[in-house]
């Protein structure tokens, strides 16, 4: 039952926000928020961990048509090294959540300084219907981005590990070099910058 909390307010509008994207080297930040009518429930949806791939890509198109209201926000690595990964999360989310028209906002684990009741739920993508939506629209909206970006970059092999820091893509990094979209306060980032690479 993934609507518990979602069922507490209805059938006040209730948003749910989540993100994909900050561990990663390199790439955006995603930050997705889903508003769905009250009532509603999809037993298909979960936390954008637990499914495959080729079932985000469906629900995704199911939330977007789904959905009363949705929004996708980027964050590029500038912003990310500028503000910090938590404070460049935190930012897009209360962004996200002013422009809602909803009244009740859940997040997955981030605190929010909104003028609407906010309600911070750990692992709330497995909690909340409207978070695990928004952490598919997040997620799979990222992994375009990171496909896209192995189209032009294709020794990073990033459509593989999607810019996370594995061993695959510290050895590319370390022999291709340090491109614009990697974030450059990340610790394997730094340390390349710093020699010179």
């Amino acid at each position: 039952m993934l609507n518990e909390y979602e069922r507490q307010y209805w059938p006040s509008l209730v948003a749910g926000l989540d993100e994909a994207g900050r561990g990663p080297l390199c790439g955006p930040l995603t930050v997705g928020i889903v508003v769905f009518p009250p009532f509603y429930e999809n037993d298909e949806i979960n936390d954008s961990k637990k499914l495959s791939e080729k079932k985000r890509e469906k629900l995704f198109e199911v939330i977007k048509n789904d959905a009363l209201y949705y929004d996708i926000k980027i964050v590029d690595p500038a912003e990310i090294d500028e503000l910090n990964i938590y404070r460049a999360t935190k930012k897009a989310m209360e962004e996200l959540a002013n422009k809602t028209k909803a009244e009740i906002i859940l997040s997955d684990a981030m605190p929010l300084n909104v003028n609407k009741e906010t309600i911070s739920i750990i692992k709330g993508d497995s909690k909340s219907i409207s978070i695990a939506a928004a952490s598919i629209l997040a997620k799979v909206t990222r992994d375009h981005i990171m496909e896209e970006y192995d189209l032009i970059y294709p020794e990073y092999g990033f459509k593989k590990h999607k810019g996370y820091p594995t061993k695959a893509h510290l050895e590319a990094l370390n022999k291709y070099g340090v491109l614009d979209i990697y974030r450059k306060t990340y610790g394997p980032v730094k340390a390349l910058l710093n020699q010179g690479k």
